[in-house]
């Protein structure tokens, strides 16, 4: 069983940091003006890599918040995945080669697979596919525009094609605190090879310690969000815990 990491969010609107319920921008609260400090206050707490979404580039297609992206990875030591409006090669060399460690690639999964499939060649191991579904269909552009492709087709389409994970999110759990959806993050990590990084509506300890089960195994994480910035979700135990499943010392976290 490799071991679960979890992932705190960092999700940018016109260069704060802010988390959205069922992804509508019309639906965000601020949570810290300043990228780079939240980015510190995570590393200090112990998460071993940051999921920083870039949520105006996801709606616009290119990137919108890169001067927030660039103070995040200025100001920690720990790697980041970035998502949200890489659509070609020019935008994923330049986020690598600025230092974050793995792009997601989303909307150009559904509406440009061959250039995902050339990023994933080009960049071993730092190239994931992000598949946002709502009540299974996958959605892009921001969630703003549903797809009749279903989330395992999509999947299942890059399984030969070297994408280093798959990042599943539940756009109608996301942002609400109700809990991973389990039962279709389960039942997509199960038919694809490729290690699934559950995301959306993370909310307590219980959640983690549902991940750490074993038929979680085919898991490589999860993504948690706003039961971070409101304290609902302690960091220390959540992390205590995970270390604990990978048998180190609790103590240790």
């Amino acid at each position: 069983m490799a071991p679960v990491i979890l992932y705190p969010a960092i999700d940018l609107k016109q260069g704060q940091c802010v988390r959205l319920a069922q992804g509508d921008m019309a639906r965000a609260t601020v949570f810290n003006n300043d990228p780079g400090e939240q980015a510190r206050i995570f590393e200090a707490k112990g998460f071993e890599c940051v999921h920083i979404v870039d949520l105006d580039g996801a709606f616009a297609g290119h990137a919108r918040n890169s001067e927030a992206v660039e103070l995040i990875l200025s100001s920690i030591q720990i790697p980041a995945q970035l998502g949200g409006g890489i659509r070609d090669m020019n935008a994923v060399a330049y986020w690598l080669d600025r230092g974050v460690t793995r792009v997601i690639l989303g909307t150009a999964a559904v509406k440009n697979p061959s250039f995902v499939r050339e990023a994933a060649r080009h960049y071993p191991g730092r190239v994931a596919v992000g598949i946002d579904a709502r009540d299974g269909m996958v959605a892009v552009e921001g969630w703003a525009k549903t797809t009749t492709m279903s989330a395992l087709d999509l999947g299942k389409s890059f399984e030969d094609a070297g994408v280093a994970a798959i990042v599943y999110t539940d756009i109608a759990r996301d942002g609400l605190l109700q809990g991973l959806n389990m039962e279709a993050t389960l039942a997509l990590a199960e038919k694809v090879a490729i290690p699934v990084i559950a995301s959306g509506g993370l909310a307590s300890l219980d959640d983690v310690r549902r991940l750490l089960q074993p038929d979680c195994a085919n898991l490589a994480g999860a993504i948690a969000g706003r039961a971070l910035y409101d304290g609902r979700l302690d960091a220390a135990a959540a992390l205590q815990m995970i270390r604990a499943a990978r048998g180190a010392n609790p103590a240790d976290a």
